[in-house]
């Protein structure tokens, strides 16, 4: 399908777009993956209909409309997830549009999303996390290299930090005190605690790192000096994982939920564990103990007299 929308309409997205931008602080990958679902909602409109999508035939979307779309995103594949929040991007849309324009987005706001299982955080184990680390640190021919991979992971597990968080700090953020301000998602703004033996990850680096630390340059640097690329964190982890045996989930993103099950495991406040990962919303915080119970149930099943 072709994704050609009128003039008017695309003045429409994009005023939306900036609208996210400066109130919600949405990610630059946020806003990208917004921006092609809502114009495909209007590409789709325009095919529907057979005319281009002015403000006016967006404002009279009907529920029928709405169908329409959901059918073809589910005729073309479209994951009940990916369907889901494609709508959820086009309900936004509306939201904004409607209040702008002065129309009734019921039909829009209305539609119903498609029920998906959500997906689990899948942890390591507390052995397989502390091996990932030692096992990455090795990956690299280079000595600094590998203590640079080393430090990243350990922020990732020890912090609770996003990749893009631990490759977002920058010279003057050394050296550490017993906390770190971290700006995540949205803007939003959070401390948290750093381990000794995060500190000293990062210190091992940065001795070891042949580049001059300036307040302004990244923290982490690639092999040439400039900012770290995430991938090769993720193909470092990739590379140990396999050499561990560790299943595909095992990735640097599962560091960061390595930790938060670890603490909630360990008897963690769920609010004070949303704090520290910087989660907006509770419930997002709250698929941990599901996490926790699936475990349980485990320890139940193999140690319990009863169990079998």
């Amino acid at each position: 399908m072709s994704l050609e929308i009128s003039p008017a309409a695309r003045d429409a997205l994009e005023g939306w777009i900036a609208a996210a931008r400066a109130l919600k602080g949405a990610a630059e990958n946020t806003v990208t993956a917004y921006r092609a679902d809502v114009a495909e909602f209007i590409a789709f409109l325009t095919a529907h209909h057979a005319e281009p999508q002015g403000l006016a035939p967006l404002a009279r979307v009907t529920t029928s409309d709405m169908r329409a779309f959901m059918a073809h995103l589910r005729g073309s594949g479209a994951a009940p997830r990916s369907m889901a929040r494609k709508l959820s991007a086009v309900k936004s849309f509306y939201r904004w549009l409607a209040e702008r324009e002065g129309f009734e987005p019921t039909a829009v706001l209305s539609a119903r999303a498609p029920k998906f299982q959500k997906k689990l955080p899948r942890p390591l184990a507390e052995d397989a996390a502390r091996a990932m680390i030692d096992s990455v640190s090795m990956q690299a021919t280079d000595g600094w290299i590998g203590a640079r991979d080393a430090a990243v992971v350990t922020l990732l597990y020890g912090c609770g930090l996003r990749i893009s968080e631990a490759l977002g700090l920058m010279g003057r953020d050394w050296p550490m005190g017993e906390t770190l301000r971290i700006v995540g998602k949205g803007g939003k703004e959070r401390i948290v605690p750093v381990l000794p033996v995060a500190r000293a990850a990062v210190a091992t680096y940065l001795q070891l790192c042949p580049y001059e630390m300036a307040p302004d340059a990244p923290l982490f640097r690639g092999k040439r000096g400039g900012a770290l690329n995430p991938r090769l964190i993720q193909k470092v982890t990739e590379k140990a994982r396999m050499q561990l045996g560790l299943p595909a989930t095992a990735t640097p993103h599962a560091m960061r939920h390595s930790f938060a099950t670890h603490l909630l495991a360990a008897g963690g406040d769920l609010r004070a564990i949303q704090e520290l990962l910087g989660h907006a919303s509770l419930s997002t915080t709250q698929a941990y103990t599901s996490v926790d119970t699936v475990h349980l149930m485990k320890v139940y099943e193999a140690t319990h007299p009863k169990a079998g």
